[in-house]
C-alpha cells in the first residue's frame, strides 16, 4: 500500500469515528465513547492536514488551467500563485509522511522500551545505564512522560535490565528506530591499562496497545509473587511485592518489582505483558505481509547491530543509514534530535514515492 492509499484509509477511519461520536448507541456506552474519542483525537491532526492537502491539489489543478489562459495578466497571476501553492503542498506532504512512518502504530502516544545489558559484563550494564539516561534526557526535552516499570541493577550501579514506559506526542514514531543492538567502544572504568573494550546492549521498543486491542484474561497467565531483591541478591523488602507473569499460550514472561505495592507491580506487569503480546502479534502479521516494502525497522531483528558509540573518537555511527556524527558527548547528554531527525528524514525519503496528484 502506497502512502496516498494509507492516508486515504486513515481519513476514512477518522470519518467513521466522527459518525460514531454522534451515534446514540455509542454515546450511551461510556467505555466505547472514550475509546472512540481517544482514536478520533489521535487522528485529528492527520485528518485536518490531509483534507488541506487534497484541497490544495484541487486548487493546483485549477491554477494549472488558468496558467494556460490566453489572457497574459491572468496567466502571470496564476503562475505566481501556482508556485507558492506547490511549495506549500510539498511542505504539507512532508508533514503527512510522518503520520505513516511506523505503519499502523505511527500515531501511538505510548510505548514500552526494554534496555538489556549484552556482552561485556559490568561494562555492558553501565552502557545500558548510559542509554537509559540518554533517552531520559531526550524525553525531558520532548516533554514526554517516563515511568520506570522494572529494573535490575548491577553491582556498580549499571542496569542488567530496565523497562520504561513513555507517553507523549510522536513518542513511538521516534523511538521505534531504537530497537536493535547497540555497541559501545571505550575504556571501561575498571580498565587500568587504558585499553578500549567493546560491549553491547539491546533495546526493544514496543507500541503500548489500548486495553480493547489485547484481550487478556486472568486465566491466560500465571501470577507468581516473590520478594524484590537488589544488587547481589540483597533483599529490598521482606514482603512478596514483586510480580512475575507467565503467559500460557506464548510463554512470554514479565516481572515487575520496582514498586513496594504488589498491586502497582501487577498493574505495570500487565501493561508490559500486553505490549509484548501486541508486538508479537504485529510481528506475525508483518510476516504474513512479507510482500510489502520492508521499512527501516521492518525486520524486527533486535540482535542486529544498528549503532556504534565510539567514545575515544567521540563518534556515533548508525549503520542502517550510514550516519556518522562526531559529537557523541552531546548526544549522550541529551542532544538526541540530530539522530532521530536523520532517521525520520531517511524514512520520509523512502516514502516520497507514494506522492501522486490528488
Amino acid at each position: 500500500m502506497n502512502v496516498r492509499a494509507k492516508l486515504d484509509e486513515l481519513l476514512t477511519k477518522f470519518e467513521g469515528l466522527e459518525q460514531q461520536m454522534s451515534d446514540p448507541e455509542v454515546l450511551s456506552d461510556s467505555g466505547k465513547i472514550a475509546n472512540v474519542m481517544r482514536e478520533h483525537g489521535g487522528l485529528l491532526k492527520m485528518a485536518t492536514k490531509y483534507r488541506n492537502y487534497k484541497k490544495m491539489s484541487e486548487d493546483i489543478r485549477d491554477l494549472t488551467l488558468m496558467a494556460e489562459s490566453e489572457d497574459a495578466d491572468e496567466q502571470a497571476m496564476a503562475r505566481e500563485e501556482l508556485d507558492k501553492l506547490v511549495a506549500s503542498r510539498e511542505e504539507l506532504w512532508r508533514e503527512l509522511l510522518d503520520f505513516t512512518i511506523g505503519g499502523e502504530d505511527s500515531n501511538r502516544t505510548r510505548c514500552v522500551m526494554e534496555i538489556r545489558a549484552g556482552t561485556g559484563g559490568e561494562e555492558a550494564a553501565l552502557f545500558a545505564r548510559d542509554l537509559y539516561q540518554m533517552y531520559l534526557h531526550h524525553a525531558d526535552q520532548k516533554r514526554w512522560k517516563v515511568e520506570v516499570m522494572d529494573s535490575s541493577v548491577s553491582e556498580r550501579g549499571g542496569f542488567k535490565e530496565i523497562v520504561l514506559a513513555f507517553e507523549g506526542e510522536s513518542v513511538y514514531r521516534e523511538l521505534q528506530f531504537e530497537s536493535g543492538g547497540h555497541r559501545v567502544q571505550r575504556v571501561p572504568e575498571t580498565e587500568t591499562a587504558g585499553r578500549v573494550h567493546t560491549s553491547a546492549a539491546t533495546v526493544a521498543v514496543m507500541a503500548e496497545p489500548e486495553d480493547v486491542e489485547i484481550d487478556l484474561k486472568t486465566e491466560d497467565y500465571r501470577v507468581d509473587k516473590f520478594c524484590a531483591s537488589g544488587p547481589g541478591g540483597q533483599h529490598v523488602n521482606k514482603t512478596e511485592s514483586a510480580i512475575r507473569l507467565t503467559h500460557f499460550e506464548t510463554g512470554v514472561v514479565v516481572q515487575c518489582q520496582d514498586e513496594k505495592s504488589q498491586h502497582k507491580n501487577l498493574a505495570r506487569a500487565i501493561r508490559v505483558l500486553k505490549s509484548r503480546l501486541y508486538d508479537l502479534k504485529r510481528e506475525q502479521e508483518a510476516k504474513k505481509r512479507s510482500d510489502e516494502r520492508q521499512t527501516l525497522t521492518g525486520s524486527g531483528d533486535r540482535s542486529e547491530r544498528i549503532r556504534t558509540y565510539n567514545f575515544p573518537q567521540n563518534r556515533l555511527t548508525d549503520h542502517r543509514i550510514g550516519l556518522t556524527l562526531h559529537k557523541l558527548d552531546q548526544i549522550i547528554a541529551g542532544d538526541f534530535n540530530p539522530v532521530t531527525e536523520a532517521l525520520l528524514e531517511y524514512e520520509r525519503n523512502q516514502l516520497r514515492g507514494g506522492m501522486d496528484d490528488a
